[in-house]
């Protein structure tokens, strides 16, 4: 039976995969090191507090701290972003200085990850993670571009195009073979984090758009598994219990749901769904030999409509990187970042399919080529 399962469960690609139907994964999940540790904490969601917190010091001595008593890892981003654009001139400097001050690590780590071997010739990196979907996010992912620009670097910063909620799980269809959109018009996607797991039907969209660019999420759940503080095993009861939750409701509005779940997850993913490590913020021990999520999913959800389900788990910042292909095919090589709780990344070389645009422009160069050629005869 175990044998079954795992056929089922790798049988579309390889989990953790190098090579995807749109792109080359030339690196993933890179640990860079200073001599304070890891260099992504410099630009990480708590690095923000910490910067933010060191500039409302000299005005909390003074007693002027225009926040108050709140903690600095308390102000939401909304308030931040209010106070950006408000007439307290004192508080919104605060913010701007910590926004200054957090490009300037962006723009130091940025560095490193062009400097090396997997990241060069890195045309684009696209900006993601929870940090992204701030106005104050959007100006720090501004500022690094001016400041390694400055600096000679030709490489472009865009925050990603997506809410990343909705990047994590749309990312997911760029793990799925193409034969699949031919029959279905939508999959599940699973997006779990160290404090979240969302969980949503993804629509593709393809008749619209081939290269995916139109697909959205249909609908999403979340469950913020930090608060409940449950077992490995009552995790993926959880999930699986949300995932039929969401295959009743695609059902009962008609959507032609694909026998496929794609999974974003952190940490590097051995090629048959184990997790080798970086999945030690999930709930219980999921770096274990004997654990295997996809593994538990395709057991717990054996068929989806008439079936067998497959599932395709591959790194976190992979897969909302993977919901930008189709509007990276002006390059060749790209990357994302993913400011969360630590900072995701990974690099991509396009493989120029057919829904990339170089692809469909030769085919319009080729097609006007035709045209003139047989209008010369014509005329001839």
């Amino acid at each position: 039976m175990a044998d079954d399962v795992m056929t089922k469960t790798t049988g579309i690609a390889r989990h953790g995969a190098a090579r995807l139907p749109s792109v080359e994964i030339d690196s993933f999940n890179i640990e860079l090191k200073d001599e304070d540790g890891f260099l992504g904490d410099r630009a990480s969601k708590g690095a923000f507090r910490k910067i933010l917190e060191r500039w409302r010091k000299p005005l909390r001595k003074s007693g002027k701290d225009p926040f108050g008593d709140e903690d600095s890892e308390t102000i939401s981003k909304k308030v931040l972003d209010a106070i950006l654009v408000g007439d307290d001139t004192e508080a919104s400097a605060v913010v701007h200085s910590a926004i200054e001050e957090f490009a300037q690590e962006l723009a130091h780590v940025t560095r490193r990850f062009l400097r090396t071997k997997a990241w060069t010739k890195t045309e684009c990196i696209v900006v993601g993670g929870g940090f992204r979907d701030s106005r104050l996010g959007e100006l720090a992912i501004a500022r690094t571009e001016i400041i390694l620009k400055d600096e000679g670097f030709g490489v472009g910063l865009e925050p990603i195009r997506y809410h990343p909620d909705d990047a994590g799980l749309i990312g997911a269809l760029h793990l799925a073979p193409s034969w699949i959109f031919e029959a279905h018009d939508s999959i599940l996607a699973v997006d779990i984090g160290g404090t979240n797991i969302r969980c949503g039907v993804v629509e593709t969209s393809w008749k619209k758009a081939q290269d995916l660019s139109k697909a959205s999420v249909w609908k999403s759940e979340l469950w913020r598994h930090a608060d409940d503080e449950p077992t490995r095993e009552g995790a993926v009861k959880r999930l699986a219990k949300m995932l039929k939750g969401l295959i009743e409701e695609a059902d009962a509005e008609g959507l032609r749901l694909a026998p496929f779940i794609g999974i974003a997850c952190p940490g590097v993913i051995n090629e048959d769904g184990s997790i080798v490590k970086g999945a030690q913020n999930l709930p219980g021990n999921w770096e274990s030999s004997k654990f295997n999520l996809p593994a538990s999913l395709v057991e717990a959800i054996p068929m989806i409509g008439d079936h067998d389900t497959a599932v395709l788990m591959h790194n976190d910042g992979v897969v909302q990187g993977l919901s930008e292909v189709p509007f990276m095919q002006d390059f060749e090589r790209w990357g994302v970042l993913t400011i969360g709780t630590g900072l995701g990344n990974a690099r991509f070389t396009n493989r120029r399919k057919e829904n990339g645009r170089k692809e469909k422009d030769d085919k319009a160069e080729d097609k006007k080529s035709d045209d003139k050629k047989a209008a010369k005869k014509k005329k001839d």
